[in-house]
């Protein structure tokens, strides 16, 4: 026991020494201008800042300078390079937001192998559906090693042995020798790594990119977001999705910016973590999140507690918003909810992108904040206006202007390019679009058409910035018009007792050969009254929005399945519910 007591106030001494990586360097920025991506972290590395890990209450744990994560990862290359590993090979590895997990990354880059990220397990699913993830992105990628956290080595090792591939615990790698060999030298056009979308597991897309694809985009998030001597990123997002692969992890290293990390786990547990350390920062801050990160927060504060108590907003100078659609109302209760803390609404810095064009596709201009066109609902669901109903507007927000290099087009369903303001296929081309998808040429060439890709996603133009309505695999056709399923979902957020994620629509066919929408909700009642009672509200709340009768089925707490990132996954839902692994409460009709 005294023992315990010397160590763990030696521990607090440590802590207490521990300094964080400057915000900023005499060493000249470079924004992402480098041939590859091993180039990026050895200019990096003549430079003081680097990345910095806190726990879950936002205390610093280490800092790693980008001087100390060369030098682990070229010692990681050499352990791999003895291990076996050749240029081109696969090496999957579990992003755990780490030291170990940045140097093993950059080790098989400079190995001149692909390293892959692959998720950590959610709070959705379990053991064996952890395994199965593991397993399905395993086979698609082909890799030559497992490499994870001590702590996973159950699951993640049996995965691995499901797929006839070698496991490993990063622990076990770092206490070999690292006998020195020669690197490959690596060309801008070679594969840098493989992306996995956070998507259906069920068919994996690993999206492949160059270093010269990598390295353009996150150029153009250094020049979009007008990059500040004094700026600092703090991140909670995982880095196994891309938004915080690419846009918090490969971005500061190319970019030169110190980062501190709050682990997502901890984020979920303590969100306003991320906001105590946005305010101990000194400069001007850099941070993203989902909507539903800003939503977390928001409903977090307590209306009797004012935010400036606890909280100094005041130099977050850019707010990131993407990876899902962004929702004026929730932006707005975060500016309610933080204003007070010195939170300026013009910090939001809405962007648009997806993994198959490295990252980013369209970034607001920073200072201009959220802004919203209201679209009368007709124009997107192709009914003409007074036939059947009163005309209903949704808010549409702007995502910005197509980043550097990028081109943005608005296509009919033929090809066709549409003009100004006409909803339609979202198509991007530029030198960040990936080179495809790995082994899968039939998926690439459903996508990707003479260098453009097509995004999946619904939007138009306006002014030269980008509206996105939806995702279009998503969408709901019934009777030839189109119905978006987050507008369902809002619909049933704003009766009491729901939120954000607890709701999933989606259309299904009936016996009789119709489709109609399904909408399951997570339902927290115990009582079969309440529940019935639930039912009918959120029934006659879906008819005043679409004019159509729906299935609705009330489901248990915690049902839903998300992606890696944390998003609702319809697609996932639906599947769930049609082979009866969802099951909804019994209630009378």
């Amino acid at each position: 026991m005294v023992s315990d007591v010397r160590e763990s106030g030696e521990l607090l001494a440590e802590r207490a020494t521990v300094t964080a990586t400057p915000t900023e360097d005499s060493l000249a920025r470079r924004f992402a201008d480098f041939e590859t991506l091993g180039e990026a972290l050895d200019f990096a590395a003549m430079g003081v800042r680097g990345l910095n890990f806190h726990d879950a209450r936002g205390a610093l744990l280490r800092p790693y300078p980008f001087a100390e994560l060369r030098e682990d990862a070229i010692a990681m290359a050499h352990r791999l390079i003895a291990a076996g590993a050749k240029p081109e090979d696969r090496i999957a590895l579990v992003a755990e937001t780490s030291p170990e997990f940045a140097a093993l990354f950059f080790g098989v880059v400079y190995a001149g192998a692909w390293p892959v990220p692959l998720p950590l397990p959610t709070s959705f699913g379990g053991r064996d559906s952890y395994i199965e993830q593991l397993r399905v992105q395993l086979t698609s990628c082909d890799p030559t090693m497992l490499i994870y956290p001590p702590e996973l080595a159950q699951m993640a090792g049996e995965a691995a042995r499901l797929v006839g591939t070698e496991g490993l615990d990063w622990a076990e790698l770092i206490a070999r020798d690292a006998p020195e060999a020669p690197l490959p030298e690596a060309r801008g056009s070679d594969i840098a790594y493989l992306q996995y979308s956070s998507g259906s597991t069920r068919f994996p897309h690993g999206v492949a990119i160059t270093h010269h694809a990598l390295l353009n985009n996150l150029a153009a998030h250094s020049h979009g977001m007008e990059l500040e001597p004094s700026d600092r990123c703090v991140s909670w997002l995982p880095w196994y999705h891309d938004m915080g692969l690419v846009g918090c992890f490969l971005s500061p290293v190319a970019n030169q910016v110190s980062t501190d990390y709050l682990k997502t786990e901890d984020f979920a547990r303590r969100p306003l973590a991320w906001l105590d350390m946005i305010s101990r920062n000194q400069g001007t801050t850099l941070s993203y999140s989902p909507t539903f990160g800003y939503d977390i927060c928001a409903r977090r504060m307590s209306s009797q507690t004012k935010a400036s108590d606890r909280f100094d907003l005041s130099r977050w100078r850019v707010a990131g918003n993407g990876a899902d659609m962004i929702r004026p109302d929730v932006m707005q209760n975060f500016v309610d909810a933080f204003a007070d803390a010195g939170f300026k609404a013009s910090a939001f810095l809405p962007s648009y992108g997806l993994a198959e064009a490295t990252l980013a596709v369209s970034i607001m201009p920073p200072s201009e904040g959220i802004r919203v066109e209201l679209v009368e609902e007709t124009q997107l669901s192709g009914v003409a206006a007074g036939q059947d109903r009163p005309q209903r507007y949704r808010a549409i927000v702007n995502c910005g202007k197509p980043v550097r290099d990028m081109k943005v087009e608005i296509r009919e369903e033929d090809g066709t390019p549409l003009p100004e303001r006409a909803i339609g296929k979202v198509w991007c081309s530029g030198p960040s679009v990936m080179v495809g998808y790995f082994r899968d040429q039939a998926s690439t060439d459903a996508c990707m058409v003479g260098g453009w890709l097509d995004t999946g996603d619904m939007g138009y133009m306006s002014e030269g910035y980008v509206y996105i309505v939806g995702r279009a695999k998503d969408m709901i056709i019934i009777n030839g018009r189109n119905h978006w399923p987050q507008d369902i979902e809002w619909a049933v957020e704003q009766l009491p007792g729901f939120k954000a994620g607890d709701i999933a629509a989606f259309a299904i066919t009936t016996p009789g050969g119709e489709e109609t929408p399904a909408v399951l909700v997570q339902c927290r009642s115990s009582d079969d009254a309440e529940r019935v009672r639930l039912r009918d509200e959120i029934r006659e709340r879906v008819r005043s929005v679409t004019g159509m009768n729906c299935v609705i089925e009330l489901i248990p707490p915690r049902t839903l399945p998300r992606t890696s990132s944390g998003k609702l996954s319809r697609a996932k839902a639906r599947n769930l519910y049609l082979n009866g692994e969802i099951k909804p409460y019994d209630l009378a009709a």
